[in-house]
């Protein structure tokens, strides 16, 4: 089957998915218009987010037919100062060229909650993507050893993080210390699960397509 034709869009996606969005790049499956990328870990800073991501979609929405953000809904906006607005809010403000894919969060891109229950053995999981773990610094700016202290440990089935472009592999054999020092500072083991891109690709494509 032939991939879809992505030329005529652009994609504004949060950075911690740039491992992904450039491996499906790479692959040839995503021949985007264009791709720009917002700062990681924005998740924490819910102003800064709107406006990096609104800033994004004006410099493309006149040059392509589709913009579609790459940004999760139910954790990716929690904004405490306006309870009630949501991320679909935030995007039906930027125009009807601008879709967004269908997803909680980054790591429900490429697993969906029933995948992962399977992949964490029913265990209570810490999960991330490869780029919790390339972005580390940008994703928990703020966060001290204590902080950590308060809200990893208490999973019980560790840190996995869904890798579909075996970035984890890549640090184990070149950067093993770099994730000995995640894992200590977390306190929980921390290791890869080998994902497809499956998923990510039929949001992607949905998105794309969407009315």
């Amino acid at each position: 089957m032939a991939s879809p034709d992505f030329s005529r869009a652009a994609i504004v996606a949060c950075g911690t998915l740039s491992p992904e969005l450039n491996h499906l790049k790479a692959e040839g499956f995503l021949n985007a218009g264009k791709i720009v990328y917002t700062k990681p870990g924005l998740h924490q800073d819910c102003p800064e987010l709107e406006r990096q991501l609104g800033e994004a979609v004006d410099r493309v929405k006149d040059d392509f037919d589709r913009v579609i953000v790459v940004y999760g809904a139910k954790y990716c906006y929690v904004n405490a100062n306006n309870p009630t607005r949501t991320m679909a809010d935030v995007i039906g403000e930027l125009g009807p060229k601008v879709k967004r894919v269908q997803a909680t969060h980054c790591m429900d891109m490429v697993a969906s909650e029933a995948e992962r229950e399977e992949l964490g053995g029913g265990q209570k999981v810490w999960w991330m993507t490869p780029g919790w773990v390339k972005y580390r610094h940008k994703v928990f700016e703020g966060w001290d050893k204590g902080i950590a202290n308060e809200n990893f440990p208490r999973h019980t089935g560790g840190a996995l993080v869904l890798d579909g472009v075996g970035l984890c592999d890549e640090y184990l054999n070149e950067h093993p210390e770099e994730i000995l020092d995640y894992s200590d500072w977390m306190g929980i083991p921390l290791q890869g699960v080998p994902v497809s891109l499956d998923r990510f690709k039929a949001l992607l494509t949905e998105a794309l397509e969407a009315d």
